[in-house]
């Protein structure tokens, strides 16, 4: 079965780093988009980056400069760097991947990792 398993949250102050790593299995890693959401209480969960296939990248612009993501298909992993973290980076940090389905038409399949918690602070 499909699975994304994040990793690499916790408590870190702000100005540190955290490195997020989302393993995934039972797709074929190399085709699939991936993306890093984040979800903090009372907010919509909001795009944070992602990463083509092809290894194009985008950012939100909140976090441009002080995060990349990047992918390792060999490891079917991806990782979101997070450097020069600030409070308003506190959330629950979850993992996309998504592909255009060869079967129906302008349909998506994705899936979506459980989440890994990020706090940021003193």
């Amino acid at each position: 079965q499909v699975q994304l398993v994040e990793s690499g949250g916790g408590l870190v102050q702000p100005g540190g780093s955290l490195r997020l790593s989302c393993a995934a299995s039972g797709i074929n890693f190399n085709i699939y988009a991936l993306n890093w959401y984040r979800q903090a209480p009372g907010k919509q969960r909001e795009l944070v980056a992602g990463i083509t296939s092809g290894f194009n990248t985008n950012y939100a612009d909140s976090v441009k400069g002080r995060f990349t993501i990047s992918r390792d298909n060999a490891k079917n992993t991806v990782y979101l760097q997070m450097n020069s973290l600030k409070s308003e980076d506190t959330a629950t940090y979850y993992c996309n991947a998504n592909r255009q389905s060869a079967l129906v038409i302008g349909s998506r399949i994705d899936y979506w990792g459980q989440g890994t918690q990020v706090t940021v602070s003193s």
